[in-house]
């Protein structure tokens, strides 16, 4: 198990953090403005702070362009974190990047819903909008 300074030291550099890369399909519909909402209720990451498991649930809102999201190369992409210490703010925004640069969506909302620990509950959104 690394070191909770490992994690810390992370946050640093998170926007660095080399993540498996989530594959795409081709949006028949790219003409269309279509929303499409997915969740991903089982999403497990690491406290930077204590070294212990953060569970959480991943919703993902977005309208797509030319490309969708593939769902199993996603999944891939939630069980690397498994083993990464990340504050919840840090996970929302780089969920966000990576997706985004993934499918370049016209639009993208990502919430990240964690479980109470500490009996505090928090839930993060990050949003993007394309530029037209």
């Amino acid at each position: 198990m690394p070191s909770l300074s490992s994690y810390e030291g992370l946050q640093k550099k998170i926007r660095q953090l080399k993540t498996p890369a989530i594959e795409v399909w081709a949006n028949q519909y790219a003409d269309r403005d279509y929303t499409i909402h997915l969740e991903i209720p089982e999403f497990t990451c690491i406290c930077p702070k204590t070294g212990l498991p953060d569970f959480a649930v991943i919703k993902i809102d977005y309208r797509p362009g030319k490309d969708c999201l593939e769902l199993k190369s996603l999944k891939m992409y939630t069980i690397f974190y498994r083993q990464v210490g990340i504050f919840h703010e840090h996970l929302v925004n780089k969920l966000l990047d990576d997706c985004v640069k993934a499918c370049q969506p016209r639009w993208m909302r990502i919430e990240v819903q964690m479980n109470p620990r500490g009996g505090i509950f928090t839930s993060v959104e990050a949003e993007y909008e394309r530029k037209r």
